[in-house]
């Protein structure tokens, strides 16, 4: 009998995986394949880390929001495993996920999984340590979510970010950035930046609507400092899911960068809190094998 793991968060979105783990057992036992779960806690790295060289697993499913999947890729990367991961969504956002057109219906990925098609896809590599699945960003934004409500989360979603982000609007504080790639040097006063592996950050879709997850390259957006009118109307064309083209925001793409600040200012991997200003970034093409459609 073919074995699998599960890597389950069951404080993400709705607890909706962990009541429901003996019906996705059992799809998956109904397949000849003996998928074991295990509910992430508060263990160290090092304890992970151990489960999955252990050399008994055929390949990972992850379950949690990108933070979760963050942190299971990471160990895979780190440790050159040779193992493809599944994923089911169960965050607030789920960029990465979606970035792949991975449906949140627990059914339907564990469909996909069961296929048994799988795609390679880039990562980013922040300071040659810690790597990224979707987002690398800094500034009110990211803040933002940081300080945003659970239930909040819960009830709204994504948009949740968005309604905190009005209420926050009179507090927005510019900075100046530094962005060197590896074609350009461009200075900037900016109220957020982002760093892009595909097309969605922060629950919002196509920000980036060319971006491809697997041609090796980042796509770099910086919203620049300007009257809350002007912000609104940015926000509005992400939120209605228009091109990205505006006086205000300037869009680059590059195979690595590093981005240096004069600021103190909130920085997140994947929705969780990341490392402080300057980091080097580079991204690895093809790096991480998942399963899809």
């Amino acid at each position: 009998m073919k074995k699998a793991i599960l890597f389950y968060n069951p404080m993400a979105g709705d607890h909706g995986v962990a009541q429901r783990l003996d019906y996705i057992i059992g799809r998956f036992q109904d397949k000849g394949i003996l998928i074991q779960p295990y509910r992430i806690g508060k263990e160290s790295e090092k304890k992970l880390t151990e489960v999955l060289k252990s050399g008994k697993y055929e390949y990972v499913v992850a379950s949690g929001g990108d933070g979760t999947l963050n942190n299971i890729a990471n160990i895979i990367l780190k440790n050159k495993l040779e193992l493809p991961m599944g994923i089911i969504p169960a965050g607030t956002c789920n960029d990465f996920a979606r970035s792949l057109k991975i449906p949140n219906a627990i059914d339907q990925c564990i469909d996909i999984i069961l296929k048994g098609r799988t795609y390679e896809v880039d990562t980013g590599l922040i300071n040659e340590d810690q790597y990224f699945l979707s987002t690398f960003a800094g500034g009110f934004f990211v803040d933002v979510s940081f300080n945003t409500h659970h239930e909040l989360k819960k009830n709204f979603g994504p948009f949740a970010y968005y309604l905190k982000a009005l209420s926050e609007v009179v507090n927005i504080r510019s900075f100046n950035v530094k962005v060197t790639t590896d074609k350009e040097i461009v200075e900037e006063n900016v109220l957020l930046f982002l760093v892009l592996n595909g097309r969605d950050a922060g629950g919002f879709t196509s920000i980036i609507s060319e971006a491809d997850i697997s041609d090796g390259i980042m796509d770099i957006v910086l919203i620049k400092n300007c009257n809350h009118i002007d912000l609104g109307g940015v926000f509005f064309k992400v939120l209605s899911q228009d091109t990205l083209v505006d006086r205000n925001v300037t869009k680059l793409r590059a195979k690595s960068c590093t981005i240096e600040c004069d600021a103190d200012i909130a920085v997140s991997i994947d929705g969780e809190k990341g490392p402080n200003l300057p980091v080097s970034i580079r991204f690895l093409n093809r790096a991480l094998r998942v399963f899809v459609r």
